[in-house]
C-alpha cells in the first residue's frame, strides 16, 4: 500500500522553517507497513495544492498533508480542499466544544472560532492538543488526511488516530523492527564484522546502516508478525556478535544512553567546556530527568575562565597551551572539585574555521573524561568545519565517558 506526503507552507519553501514533519511521518508509516512513494513540499497556493493532490493520487493510495490550517488569511488548505472535493465549509459544534475545552475558560476570539468550520463531506477528527481539526476524505477507494503543520499536534493525531484508522481500512501488516546503537566501529568496519550474519539473513529480512558522528545505528527489520520467532532468533545472533559494542537496543540519542548509565550507577556528572561552548551540557539537559545526575557546567572559553573558575594553572597554560592534554586534565579535575561530582567531561580544541597552527591545526580537540580518581585524556583530529567539529567533539566526549564508567 503506497502513501504520499505533502507539506504545505511558503515558510518551508523559503527556508524559514525546516520540514521535520515529512521525515517523522515517513518513519512511522513505514513501521506501520506502508510504502512511502514520495514526499513533496509546496507553497500556500490553491492551484498548486489541487494539482499536486491530483498528480499524487495517480501513484498512491493515501495522501497525508500537513500545514495551512491556521486561522489567518494565509492558511488556505481547508478552503482549497473544499474546492477540490466539491463541497463547502459548515460549522461544526463539536469542534467548537473541543476548542473551548482547550482554552479552559479563556475567551475564544472570532479567528479561533472560525477553526470550527470544516468541509461538509469529510470525516472530522478532533484535535485534542490544538485548535485546528483534522479532516479525513475518502475518495474513490483512496484516502486524503489533512493535519496541522505544528509537529506535536501532527504527531499526536498520527499515533492516536490516523495510523490506527489506516490499519483498519487497509488491513496492512506492520514491520517488526529492532534498532541497535553501536559504538567503536566505522560503517565499513561494522559491515565487515557482521558480514557473515548479514549474508545469511533469511529471505525478507533487511539490515540498514545509519551512521552518525562517532556512532552507528543498525536496524533489523521484517514485514509481518508471523516472522516473530525468526526475528527474535536473529536478534540474539546479532547480540552475540556485537557484545559490549551495543550501547542500546532502542533508537535513543547518545546523551540519553549516557544519562541512563549514570543514573543506574548512582553517579553525578559535570562538564568543563571550551570549544564546544556548552553543547555537551545542552545535550545532556535535553533529556528529561537529567537533574538526577547532572550538576552543572563551566563554559570556560577563555584562559581567564579556566584559571578563575576551574583552577587550571597559569603555568600549565603557558607551557602547553589551552588545547593540550595537561589543560583538559586540570579542567576535568577542577569541574569535579568545583561542582562536587563523581564524573566530569572536559573539552578544549580549535573548532575553526581559523585559529589553527602547524602543531595544532583546526579540528584538533583534546578530551578528558574523569571518574573519581581515574581520568583518560585523548586527542582527536576533526575537519575545518566548525559545526561538525563541535558535534563530533560532543559525541566523542560522551562516548569516552561511557567507556570509563562501563569498566567500573
Amino acid at each position: 500500500m503506497k502513501a504520499g506526503i505533502i507539506t504545505i507552507g511558503d515558510e518551508i519553501l523559503i527556508g524559514q522553517i525546516v520540514d521535520t514533519n515529512s521525515a517523522w511521518i515517513s518513519e512511522k508509516m513505514t513501521e506501520a507497513g506502508f510504502e512511502i512513494e514520495e514526499k513533496q513540499a509546496i507553497g500556500d497556493n490553491a492551484e498548486q495544492i489541487k494539482n499536486t493532490i491530483t498528480d499524487t493520487f495517480n501513484r498512491v493510495d493515501v495522501i497525508l498533508m500537513t500545514g495551512g490550517l491556521g486561522p489567518t488569511k494565509d492558511d488556505i488548505t481547508k478552503k482549497t480542499l473544499c474546492e477540490y472535493f466539491d463541497t463547502e465549509l459548515i460549522y461544526n459544534n463539536d469542534v467548537l466544544k473541543n476548542i473551548e475545552t482547550l482554552f479552559a475558560g479563556r475567551t475564544v476570539n472570532d479567528l479561533t472560532r472560525n477553526q470550527a468550520y470544516v468541509p461538509e463531506n469529510c470525516t472530522v477528527i478532533q484535535n485534542r492538543v490544538g485548535t485546528a481539526p483534522i479532516t479525513w476524505f475518502d475518495y474513490k477507494g483512496k484516502v486524503l488526511v489533512s493535519m496541522p503543520g505544528v509537529p506535536y499536534e501532527m504527531k499526536y493525531v498520527m499515533e492516536n488516530e490516523i495510523i490506527p484508522r489506516l490499519h483498519k481500512k487497509f488491513d496492512i501488516e506492520a514491520y517488526l523492527k529492532k534498532v541497535f546503537i553501536v559504538g567503536g566501529y566505522t560503517e565499513s568496519a561494522l559491515a565487515m564484522h557482521i558480514a557473515d550474519f548479514e549474508n545469511n539473513l533469511p529471505k525478507g529480512f533487511g539490515l540498514a546502516y545509519l551512521p552518525s558522528i562517532g556512532l552507528m545505528k543498525l536496524r533489523l527489520f521484517i514485514k509481518g508478525e508471523q516472522y516473530r520467532p525468526e526475528f527474535d532468533k536473529q536478534i540474539k545472533k546479532l547480540e552475540n556478535i556485537l557484545g559490549n559494542a551495543i550501547l542500546a537496543e532502542r533508537d535513543i540519542p547518545l546523551e540519553q544512553i549516557l544519562g541512563e548509565r549514570l543514573f543506574e550507577k548512582g553517579l553525578t556528572l559535570s562538564t568543563a567546556e571550551s570549544c564546544t561552548g556548552g553543547n555537551i551540557a545542552h545535550l545532556i539537559t535535553s533529556i528529561a530527568g537529567s537533574s538526577n545526575y547532572f550538576k552543572g557546567s563551566v563554559v570556560s572559553y577563555s584562559n581567564e575562565a579556566k584559571i578563575n573558575l576551574l583552577h587550571v594553572s597559569q603555568k600549565t597554560l603557558d607551557l602547553f597551551g589551552a588545547v593540550s592534554e595537561e589543560v583538559v586534565q586540570e579542567m576535568a579535575s577542577g569541574a569535579c572539585r568545583v561542582l562536587n561530582t563523581d564524573c566530569s567531561i572536559a573539552v578544549s580544541g580549535i573548532a575553526g574555521p581559523d585559529g589553527g597552527s602547524v602543531d595544532k591545526p583546526v579540528g584538533t580537540v583534546w578530551i578528558c573524561t574523569r571518574y573519581k580518581n581515574k581520568s583518560v585524556a585523548k586527542k582527536y583530529q576533526g575537519s575545518n568545519l566548525r559545526e561538525t567539529n563541535i558535534i563530533r567533539a560532543s559525541n566523542l566526549a560522551m562516548l569516552q565517558l561511557l567507556e570509563i564508567i562501563e569498566e567500573v
